[in-house]
């Protein structure tokens, strides 16, 4: 791959006053920089605050500072106009807006009822049931000894423990939840063969989904029927019901999946990281956030200017789409330091913007976060070493950061 050209300068895409802005003719999309991200990463965080992706027609933010700027300022950066490169101000979206990609005031009351749901005491009280999940599927996995961590564990979790606390059927979910997700997150990427191909595997998956997020197919006292009690007393409409619990889900599977396949993937590439989680367990919640911030899940998502604005010096007009990228910016040596790029658990990596921040933080993190501190704790307890045994193979998406497969062979404590 070719260094970014700074001697080619794009004008500023915005309105006067700004510096030259960088550009990069490579393809953060194409499959080799999906499949080792970083060194483009670093390349774009080093030509400038921001950079012209000349393929794509957008600038794209890289650095810690911008993005988390950008990411706080919602008034600015909207999110109505969709998280992805195409701009439905102008051009209809493929689904109804939904509360990722929805502003004030109906993001408010949306991200309300949520709240409300996934307020500290209900998310607390899903340890237990969580607990036993883990704790069967680890008997099981130890039993047989040489396993896939992402087939056999960190898909297998969130569908059963998540599923379950939800309340929708079992029948049907690991079939539709995985292949619904990477569709609908593929619309926070280019429209290319890749998006194409995620969307023609789940294109069936979306009758399911909606059907099985309708009230009359939840488990009463979970948190989908929850959603809909907020609906009964009037906060939300019933569609709107119906799209929070399918977010609900995606918050509670599809992000999940891939930070546990993420972390034991690192942890598995780094034994001296898994032998000071077995020392001391409690590091587990900062081997969470290091996972998160060394490979985030969702890597890049777009916005869209609500007004003129200046970022770092770079002018931006009105109505513009920037993208930005949480990959680049969770390994800025500006805020994470010169060893940005190495997985340490005793890192404090609070703050990253793996799930965001601001009012479009994401609302379900804590359920991600006790899902991923149970398994990992139980791992942590029960297995003395998590051996590699071939060579993991990366799960390539437009958005979402992960791996297909990751070999391992565990020995028990």
């Amino acid at each position: 791959m070719s260094a970014p050209d700074s001697s080619q300068a794009a004008t500023s895409p915005g309105a006067g006053g700004g510096p030259e802005v960088p550009v990069v003719t490579d393809d953060p999309y194409d499959d080799a920089n999906l499949t080792d991200p970083y060194p483009l990463f670093e390349r774009m965080r080093e030509a400038g605050p921001a950079v012209w992706l000349e393929r794509y027609g957008v600038t794209a933010f890289t650095r810690f500072d911008a993005c988390r700027s950008i990411l706080a300022d919602h008034e600015t950066f909207i999110s109505g106009a969709g998280v992805g490169p195409r701009n439905t101000r102008h051009e209809p979206s493929w689904r109804p807006p939904g509360i990722l990609d929805s502003d004030p005031p109906v993001h408010t009351g949306l991200r309300a009822a949520m709240g409300e749901v996934l307020a500290p005491r209900s998310v607390r009280a899903l340890r237990a049931g969580f607990a036993v999940v883990a704790e069967r599927l680890v008997d099981a996995v130890l039993e047989a000894g040489e396993i896939d961590a992402v087939g056999d564990l960190a898909e297998v979790f969130p569908i059963e423990a998540f599923g379950d606390a939800v309340g929708i059927p079992r029948e049907g979910r690991e079939e539709n939840l995985l292949a619904h997700g990477a569709m609908n997150f593929s619309q926070f990427g280019p429209d290319d063969a890749r998006s194409a191909h995620y969307f023609a595997a789940g294109e069936h998956t979306t009758g399911w989904v909606m059907e099985n997020c309708r009230r009359e197919n939840l488990t009463p006292g979970g948190l989908g029927a929850m959603l809909w009690e907020r609906a009964d007393a009037g906060d939300i409409t019933g569609d709107e019901a119906t799209r929070l619990v399918r977010a609900l889900l995606s918050a509670g599977v599809d992000t999940t999946v891939l930070l546990l396949g993420n972390a034991l993937r690192c942890l598995s590439a780094n034994p001296e990281q898994w032998a000071l989680l077995r020392e001391n367990p409690r590091k587990v919640k900062f081997a969470i956030d290091e996972t998160l911030r060394f490979d985030s899940p969702f890597q890049s998502f777009y916005r869209t200017t609500g007004r003129p604005a200046e970022v770092d010096g770079v002018a931006l007009d009105d109505d513009t789409k920037v993208a930005l990228f949480m990959g680049a910016a969770n390994r800025d040596p500006r805020r994470w330091g010169e060893d940005a790029g190495a997985f340490r658990v005793d890192r404090d990596a609070s703050g990253h913007l793996a799930f965001g921040i601001g009012i479009h933080q994401c609302v379900g993190q804590p359920v991600s976060r006790l899902e991923a501190d149970v398994l990992l704790g139980e791992l942590a307890r029960r297995v003395a070493r998590v051996e590699p045994t071939g060579e993991p193979q990366p799960y390539l998406h437009n958005t979402l950061r992960g791996w297909a497969s990751v070999p391992v062979r565990l020995h028990p404590a």
